[in-house]
């Protein structure tokens, strides 16, 4: 079986880029097959175009910048043959262009290789893409800015946005506008990150050497491949301080950042963190892919402080979810239990992949528009296809038990800075860690923890409810830190 992963990986660096064609042939061949629109294009446009890359094509017009669209993403596979298609498409050329194409929804961005010229003045911010190479040239990060055209010198630290188990930095496409337009005001930046060995990061070899006894020791070396990884992105591009805002298995290693590098980071907002309590008993991590995007999310709705009341109505639905829990949902569970990545599952079935993620990316996008949830389903088909690296960390951190095995509510009371939680009502990841950790750093003389939950919201509240998510997002970035709450003691 692997080598058909290494003759599917070769044929993608053998085969020249694909043409970008505006006929109907072209393009229905271009969907079928990389090399087929190749032999297509080699005595039209191949001439022209072997040069560069089709994500970041430019061409002048009235002397600006303006960018060749990109093909439209393909529809979800829901047969056979068109999970083959999908599959045999899928590589590194996709995988940016499938990143590009939730980008380019930013009106300020602009594609890696275009032109630059002169500001418009029709907008207060610029967006780009690149590559943050490391100490290692083989080790880099996939990296997303948001600068302000007008830097101010009193601005406050960037914001850093961190993705969890997985996922990728596209994940984040609908709330980039309201922190872009935070950036703009305030004079900051905004940048999110690909972890090394995910999303369009490199995937590296992930390894751990301690013992499997040996729990602090193979915890300290799976956070270190993250963390270290990011504080050399951090030297690299020139930041002092920075406020993390990490999801899920993101906000872990966010706070794991926070413990290490305690004078590099000014805020942690946490979204739906893993890892917090000791024992998320009803925490069922099958929900991650079974459950349906929590939808009735309007205009009204906004955060609200997590009262104890609140807290105890979301742990009781999380009960009642358990108990309902299917044979698939438990095999799952099992499996994620035992340290299985359920993306190296997805890769195990070859051809049938495609077809796998398109019924997680129809189920779990249901709220967003047709365009939206094919442009997200291809985004997350390429990354997942992609070869297996920083995912294997999971049965290092998590117990048997899908809790940590070393719970942040045990460590967090070490911070001196501001730390906000935020889960969805209709979250499954466990809340009382995030209210135990509160009262926690208040017991350690940090008065600046706070914890909200947002209405309409499941585990990945800021794809659910973006509008309350970026409203509190900018609150919080806000916020400045209340230095008679907080107690510095030697």
């Amino acid at each position: 079986m692997r080598n058909a992963f290494d003759r599917h990986e070769a044929l993608h660096k053998a085969t020249p880029p694909p043409a970008i064609a505006s006929t109907p042939v072209s393009a229905v061949l271009s969907s079928f097959s990389p090399r087929l629109s190749f032999i297509l294009s080699a005595s039209t446009l191949r001439p022209l175009f072997s040069r560069l890359r089709p994500s970041t094509l430019t061409h002048m017009s009235s002397g600006a910048a303006s960018f060749l669209p990109l093909p439209p993403p393909r529809e979800i596979p829901s047969t056979f043959v068109a999970s083959v298609k999908s599959w045999w498409a899928a590589g590194e050329k996709e995988s940016a262009a499938s990143e590009e194409r939730l980008l380019r929804k930013l009106p300020y961005f602009r594609p890696a290789g275009s032109p630059s010229s002169t500001p418009d003045h029709a907008h207060d911010v610029v967006a780009t893409s690149s590559r943050v190479e490391l100490d290692d040239p083989k080790h880099y990060l996939n990296t997303f800015a948001i600068n302000a055209v007008f830097p101010s010198a009193d601005a406050p630290p960037p914001a850093v946005v961190l993705h969890g188990y997985g996922a990728g930095l596209g994940f984040f496409f609908q709330n980039f506008p309201a922190l872009g337009k935070w950036a703009g005001k305030r004079g900051s930046s905004v940048y999110a990150l690909d972890w090394l060995g995910m999303g369009r990061s490199a995937r590296v070899p992930f390894q751990v050497k301690a013992k499997r006894e040996d729990i602090d020791g193979r915890v300290r070396e799976a956070e270190s491949f993250f963390i270290d990884s990011l504080e050399q992105w951090r030297q690299k591009m020139g930041l002092e301080t920075m406020t993390l805002v990490g999801h899920s298995l993101g906000g872990y290693l966010s706070v794991a950042y926070a413990l290490r590098y305690p004078t590099r980071v000014s805020k942690l907002i946490l979204v739906s963190p893993a890892g917090v309590p000791r024992d998320p008993n009803s925490t069922t991590y099958s929900r991650e892919v079974t459950d349906e995007q929590t939808l009735g999310a309007n205009s009204q709705d906004h955060a609200e402080l997590a009262t104890s009341r609140r807290v105890e109505d979301l742990k009781s639905s999380q009960q009642e979810a358990q108990k309902q829990e299917s044979r698939s949902r438990k095999v799952f569970t099992y499996l994620w239990e035992q340290g299985w990545s359920p993306f190296q599952v997805v890769r195990s079935t070859l051809f049938w992949g495609p077809m796998l993620i398109g019924k997680y990316s129809s189920r779990r996008f249901i709220g967003l528009s047709d365009e939206e949830t094919r442009a997200m389903h291809e985004y997350i088909l390429n990354i997942t296809l992609a070869k297996g690296s920083g995912e294997y960390c999971i049965s290092h951190l998590l117990a048997p038990g899908a809790h940590a095995r070393r719970p942040l509510v045990d460590r967090i009371d070490r911070l001196k800075i501001p730390v906000t939680f935020v889960y969805g009502d209709h979250d499954w990841m466990d809340p009382e860690g995030g209210k135990e950790s509160v009262e926690r750093l208040r017991q350690a003389g940090n008065g600046n923890g706070r914890m909200y939950i947002i209405p309409h919201a499941g585990h990945h509240v800021y794809l659910d409810n973006p509008k309350a998510m970026n409203d509190l997002l900018v609150k919080e970035l806000d916020r400045a830190a209340d230095p008679s709450r907080t107690s510095y003691s030697p």
